[in-house]
């Protein structure tokens, strides 16, 4: 196929765009350059050097329509990764408006510019998370049927979604895949993680008892392209058919490394380090993946033993 990508240059971006290519697609990465985008492309021409698909270029304006729209028309498939990291700064009343532009604004002009298209593509694979279901402190289960939330989050995931209503109404079939907690090298919660429970620092975050709906990162790029090339359809959790506690979590993370997980992490100090979004760290959601496990989707890490050992052992 040919794919067209926005927020290749991501931490699931990048991983995505290798496996594409890996397996003979063609990739259009849309970037705004830098040279986080250079990186990528040093990894997708590694991959190309082993006799797969190509990867171009090419520079988009996301909060506004330009020549970029153009490439749109005629490919196979679109997948839109774009926006701000929700923990890349403080919830500052400025950084919430950055955080709904990135990620709103930029998936209409995207919707709108494949109602456009002469040629539409088959799919808009557009990216959600499992904030959609809000803040929760127990430990019931929310598959994809379960109601939205009403906190800043969870709101924003919902109008995140219903930006790419154009590109439905247009007769594409989209779809949502609401990622939880990805674990993967090089970036994520792994990343900061690892080194303080290799320094003898880790532990849980804040009570322990709140559920994190994770996924190993091989398992969210094999959930974006079984939409890619099947026929589902609206929202599909991408999380691990086994959500566990953060207390759960951080021991085996330590078992893993041979490090204890003793010191807890109080909630004081995670809301004075990234205020309103502690809310999001000290609750959490157990999502489970039911869309994707009735489709007969096969995960590779469905535990988080497994998976933490293939990551960080």
């Amino acid at each position: 196929m040919r794919v067209v990508i926005t927020g290749g240059t991501g931490f699931i971006g990048q991983a995505l765009v290798r496996s594409l290519t890996e397996r003979g697609d063609d990739v259009v990465v849309l970037t705004r350059g830098g040279r986080v985008a250079d990186h990528c492309i040093l990894g997708a021409r590694a991959a190309c050097c082993r006799g797969a698909g190509k990867v171009e270029l090419a520079s988009w304006t996301p909060d506004r329509t330009g020549e970029w729209s153009r490439l749109v028309d005629g490919s196979d498939a679109v997948v839109n990764l774009a926006g701000a990291g929700v923990f890349d700064a403080r919830w500052t009343p400025e950084w919430k408006d950055t955080l709904r532009a990135s990620r709103v604004l930029s998936t209409e002009l995207l919707a709108n510019a494949i109602a456009r298209a002469e040629r539409k593509p088959r799919v808009l694979v557009s990216s959600s998370a499992v904030g959609y279901y809000g803040l929760h402190g127990d430990d019931a289960v929310l598959d994809e049927s379960s109601a939205p939330g009403d906190d800043f989050l969870a709101t924003l995931v919902r109008d995140w979604e219903a930006a790419a209503a154009p590109a439905r109404e247009a007769g594409v079939r989209v779809c949502h895949p609401r990622i939880g907690v990805v674990l993967g090298r090089g970036g994520g919660m792994l990343e900061k993680m690892v080194p303080l429970f290799r320094a003898f620092m880790g532990g849980p975050i804040g009570s322990g008892q709140q559920y994190l709906a994770w996924i190993h990162m091989v398992d969210a790029v094999r959930a974006i392209e079984h939409a890619l090339d099947g026929e589902i359809a609206g929202p599909y959790n991408v999380t691990s058919p086994e959500p566990v506690t953060m207390n759960t979590f951080a021991r085996v993370l330590g078992d893993v490394l041979g490090r204890p997980a003793m010191l807890r992490v109080p909630p004081l100090c995670v809301r004075m380090a990234v205020g309103d979004a502690a809310d999001v760290l000290l609750n959490g959601q157990r999502a489970v993946p039911r869309r994707l496990s009735d489709t007969g989707f096969a995960f590779v890490f469905p535990e988080i033993a497994s998976a933490l050992a293939d990551l960080v052992a």
